[in-house]
């Protein structure tokens, strides 16, 4: 059996390109947000499984910021990676960069970051690799993650404390 090598894109990243069609517009005539998330969420899925060698289901999505619209027919390019790992958990950053085809004029429209858990075969989580960064953009990625993840742990814990204030 012939083993075909991809491209050298590490295991912990993954990059996705799709021309925005008609099919993908608001009544305004930009592509809809709904259709970048979804497309958000497959590239998150596509990159945490291919880390995790497992299948993955999405826990959570933070600061989904449009940044500016996307335009029917612009080519629109998600750079998904593994910022930090934890047990079964996994933060995927995603960068999305749309291109208009006639001018090459590249646009950063959007960043966010999902959180995806690997689970086994009876989609009960399940341990993935430890992901250790090892460039300096990785290092602050994988810093920025924690800090991401505390915040997230720290907002939890006070809307845990005000909902048991109300019930008292």
């Amino acid at each position: 059996m012939k083993v075909f090598k991809l491209m050298d894109i590490p295991q912990h990243q993954l990059t996705m390109t799709v021309l925005m069609t008609p099919d993908t517009a608001n009544f305004t005539g930009n592509v809809h947000g709904g259709a970048i998330l979804k497309l958000l969420d497959e590239v998150a899925y596509a990159c945490a499984s291919r880390y995790a060698a497992r299948y993955v289901v999405t826990m959570s999505v933070d600061q989904v910021i449009f940044r500016q619209p996307i335009h029917v027919g612009e080519l629109v390019t998600f750079l998904a990676s593994v910022n930090h790992t934890g047990r079964s958990s996994m933060e995927i950053g995603v960068r999305v960069v749309a291109e208009n085809i006639r001018t090459q004029e590249k646009r950063h429209v959007n960043s966010c970051y999902f959180t995806m858990v690997a689970v086994d075969d009876n989609r009960k989580p399940t341990a993935v690799s430890p992901f250790i960064p090892q460039s300096d953009e990785e290092k602050r990625r994988h810093a920025a993650a924690e800090i991401r993840k505390n915040l997230r742990i720290q907002a939890d814990t006070q809307l845990q404390a005000q909902k048991s204030l109300q019930t008292t």
